[in-house]
């Protein structure tokens, strides 16, 4: 084959793959047209939770304006999920804190509930050493900090883990009175950059007086 049959033949491949790619851009569904992910469970074996679950969790977080609220309209959410987290500060001791996550396109969201700590047991500790700034959540005391997500790094075909992008955490006292029993919400972004702390306490706002048990008025 001449040089210049090549060089036509070549621009033949590459208009055909051109039309190719268009073809399957022009028949690939709208994400937007997309069914919302619904609210999984990766626990089914364990009980749910009393008095909220992490069910009731995810589904007052997998709300259909979240993105919204989150200041990108435009995002999609990926996937959302429950677990009954157990854990124990106390010998032979279980406690279950139940939590719900829901990942989108530019950000993650985290919402869990604890029984057994209130706002002061953090602000007011002195063992504890979180810098943060106290908040008021519709009227509930809270207390808004910064911290690290856990990153995976692939590398020579092995996986490790490190230091991820920064979260930004809210801690909101379960009555006015702090009396016992929090929920905490986080926000991270996919791009590693710092969130906004003020979108997360106007996101908790929104979404906490949904939460089955949050006192009315």
């Amino acid at each position: 084959m001449n040089e210049g049959a090549q060089v036509v033949s070549a621009l033949l491949v590459v208009a055909c793959l051109a039309v190719g790619f268009w073809v399957i851009a022009k028949n690939q569904p709208d994400p937007k047209d997309s069914p919302p992910a619904s609210c999984s469970r990766s626990d089914e074996d364990v009980p749910l939770s009393k008095p909220v679950s992490g069910v009731q969790l995810c589904e007052a977080l997998n709300r259909p304006d979240l993105p919204t609220l989150l200041g990108t309209p435009d995002d999609r959410v990926w996937s959302a999920s429950s677990k009954e987290a157990t854990s124990s500060d106390k010998r032979d001791v279980m406690s279950t804190d139940p939590e719900a996550t829901v990942q989108l396109e530019g950000y993650s969201v985290k919402l869990t509930e604890s029984e057994d700590i209130s706002v002061s047991d953090i602000v007011d500790s002195e063992f504890l050493s979180i810098t943060g700034e106290p908040k008021t959540v519709l009227g509930h005391r809270a207390f808004l900090y910064s911290g690290r997500t856990l990153g995976i790094v692939f590398k020579d075909g092995k996986g490790s883990t490190g230091p991820g992008g920064v979260s930004r955490n809210l801690m909101v006292a379960k009555d006015p009175k702090d009396g016992g029993g929090t929920y905490e919400i986080s926000i991270w972004r996919q791009d590693d950059l710092p969130p906004d702390g003020r979108t997360l306490v106007w996101l908790a706002s929104q979404v906490l007086p949904t939460v089955p048990g949050w006192p009315a008025g």
